[in-house]
């Protein structure tokens, strides 16, 4: 009986001494108590869906509409008119422009709860917009006046405008920026009729269902590679919101099935590369249902460019879908080559590009040039098939060699719109047209830009990143070589013949020229945010409480130190010097996940955007570091390591 006692006793001395363990493992991790939590930024998404408790009809008729001038904060030349009507009725609406060919009109579906979106105002102006309609035989006809903001300070207005008017429809010039600028457009007059406030970068195309897709504004890796894609109208209403494990960069092409190929990155391959990278995105889940590497398809050390470097040998800056071939044609700036895969089987079918420096196993899949005036393309962006089967390429004709001792000067260069004729069955590719080349140096982009394909014959040759400095034009991007004037010079060609062109005093990574008006409808749905950023990789685990820590003010202004919290990630910045050893430690339950925060600045040669280049200076490096939800929940108190020491932030995240 004695001995039954004591295992009683025992028993229970064990268990009280887990709950006090228990308790004391609650009590170090429930720091919601006595810290502060981080500082929440809300989403795009989350704040359009206050701006839209606001947009209501009820009360609202055509003699006293609703007008909301920039209804999701990010579209200043734009707005929202609502009201109601007793029957249904198809209200027209006119934007009065300058002139006949900045005027746009659009014919709404038949409602009674009118939300019609207004496209194209004209900033710091009275803007007239007219609208009609037909109800019970009857022509009802309301004008009403917008008064708009003027453009930021910092807005980018052109220097030159050229158009030809009688070949030019009313369809507006939408702009990229690769430095300093807005996404935007212009209107053939040169006026800035449609911008975003947040950053918005690389492709702006439309889909087939009228949106527009731009990249998100997040960064998940220095130094451009951003999160994901919005899909959205000109309001910047956001209708999807795609997250990629491995982010989004440079380019998309939407599929006959309605999903998208994107130039993508796998941050975890065992080489470290980037820009090597290609998903099919599912748009209606988000999930990745195909991948690309090229490392599988193709040799990292064969036809090195000047920019080639091991990090970043390739630099996929385009992605493009042929549905005739069913294949997927990518433009590798890093080996001066335009490559084309099988869609299904990711199978290599041909290059473009100057054989010399690729391995014997790859000649058989570059073509022999046939024909006068020929010449290969290098560094070069934008490469498409047309619908007549050619391939059409941004050639930005960077020293023009695989031999450095033949390279050719800035001075002596120039960039090209190339047509090729490639013959598969006999692998000879022929040159068809050019621009560019009798525009010489100051018509040199050494880095992004693009080439459009508006119809047979009718083109659009973007020389996007011009650089200058102390008056002669230069061989880097405004990023890398330091600069003192750019400038981005887009032409519209027609049978040859220059119909407009418009210079800007910056750099653009690409221009789209569409219509204001498409065939989508505004709708006032909630967005889906679909996909992920994926799991960040815990590269420790430690147990036990954390003891002897100091207080992060000793070091947080030293090292402009700071934490905030995204809907789907904490995000840490700091400085600090080459050779720190930084970790970031989410505690909770007498368990530690230890985050390496690695101090180092890649060799970056193509830097195509230079908004977000990290700062380095007499106190280090800038650096950022996301930790991702996924594999997280629940309240995590936030412990800094810097070279051994373990400051306390006082602070609490919650996933």
């Amino acid at each position: 009986m004695k001995k039954k006692k004591k295992k009683i006793m025992i028993a229970i001395v064990i268990l009280l001494v887990i709950l006090l363990l228990i308790t004391i493992a609650w009590y170090l991790d429930d720091k919601s108590k006595n810290y502060s939590s981080v500082e929440e930024t809300q989403s795009l998404v989350a704040m359009q869906s206050n701006y839209e408790a606001q947009f209501t009809s009820e009360g609202f008729t055509i003699d006293n509409p609703n007008i909301i001038l920039n209804p999701y904060h990010i579209s200043p030349l734009t707005a929202l008119v609502i009201f109601e009507t007793p029957t249904k009725v198809a209200p027209k609406i006119t934007i009065v422009g300058k002139d006949e060919h900045t005027t746009y009109e659009h014919t709404f579906t038949e409602e009674t709860q009118h939300y019609l979106p207004i496209y194209g105002l004209y900033a710091d102006y009275e803007n007239k917009i007219i609208i009609n309609y037909i109800e019970n035989d009857k022509e009802i006809t309301k004008t009403i006046t917008i008064k708009t903001e003027k453009l930021p300070d910092d807005f980018i207005l052109p220097t030159s405008v050229t158009a030809s008017k009688e070949y030019l429809s009313n369809e507006l010039y939408f702009f990229s920026p690769s430095s300093k600028g807005y996404t935007c457009a212009y209107d053939i007059n040169g006026d800035v009729r449609w911008y975003l406030t947040t950053n918005a970068l690389w492709d702006i195309s439309r889909l087939e269902n009228g949106h527009m897709l731009i990249s998100t504004e997040r960064r998940i890796n220095s130094p451009y590679y951003m999160t994901g894609l919005y899909e959205i109208d000109l309001l910047g209403k956001i209708y999807n919101e795609y997250s990629l494990k491995g982010g989004y960069h440079h380019d998309y092409d939407e599929l006959p099935n309605g999903n998208l190929l994107v130039a993508s990155d796998d941050f975890n391959n065992e080489e470290g590369t980037v820009e090597d990278f290609v998903v099919e995105l599912d748009r209606q889940t988000g999930n990745i249902v195909k991948e690309y590497d090229l490392k599988d398809i193709l040799n990292m050390e064969d036809g090195k460019s000047e920019n080639w470097t091991a990090y970043d040998w390739f630099h996929n800056n385009s992605v493009w879908y042929d549905g005739k071939t069913n294949s997927i044609t990518l433009s590798g700036r890093h080996q001066d080559a335009v490559i084309n895969i099988d869609y299904d089987t990711g199978k290599l079918n041909w290059i473009i590009g100057d054989p010399t420096n690729w391995s014997e196993e790859y000649q058989k899949y570059f073509f022999t040039p046939i024909g006068e005036n020929f010449e290969w393309q290098w560094s070069q962006h934008a490469a498409m098939i047309t619908p007549e089967g050619y391939v059409f390429i941004l050639d930005n004709g960077n020293n023009k060699s695989k031999n450095k001792d033949e390279y050719v000067s800035a001075i002596n260069s120039y960039t090209r719109g190339v047509m090729y004729k490639i013959d598969t069955d006999n692998m000879t590719i022929e040159q068809i047209w050019e621009y560019g080349k009798e525009r010489g140096s100051s018509f040199y982009s050494p880095y992004i830009s693009d080439v459009d394909y508006l119809a047979e014959n009718h083109y659009i040759v973007h020389s996007g990143g011009i650089v200058y400095k102390n008056g002669e034009v230069q061989n880097q991007p405004a990023g890398l070589g330091g600069s003192d004037r750019l400038e981005s010079d887009t032409v519209e060609l027609l049978n040859d013949e220059v119909i407009f062109e418009i210079i800007l005093p910056t750099n653009n990574y690409r221009v789209e020229k569409m219509s204001l008006y498409s065939n989508d409808e505004y709708e006032l749905v909630e967005a889906k945010e679909l996909g992920n950023l994926g799991k960040t990789e815990v590269n420790q685990t430690k147990y036990g409480p954390i003891l002897n820590t100091s207080n992060i003010k000793e070091i947080e202004e030293e090292h402009n130190i700071s934490f905030t919290k995204e809907k789907d990630r904490l995000v840490f910045t700091g400085q600090f010097k080459k050779g720190t050893n930084v970790n970031v430690l989410l505690y909770k339950n007498l368990v530690s996940k230890v985050y390496n925060v690695p101090i180092s600045k890649k060799p970056y040669t193509a830097l195509c955007i230079d908004v977000f280049t990290d700062e380095e200076n007499e106190n280090g490096i800038t650096i950022t570091k996301y930790i991702n939800e996924i594999g997280l929940k629940g309240n995590y108190s936030i412990y800094l390591e810097v070279d051994g020491i373990v400051y306390d932030t006082n602070k609490y995240v919650k996933f």
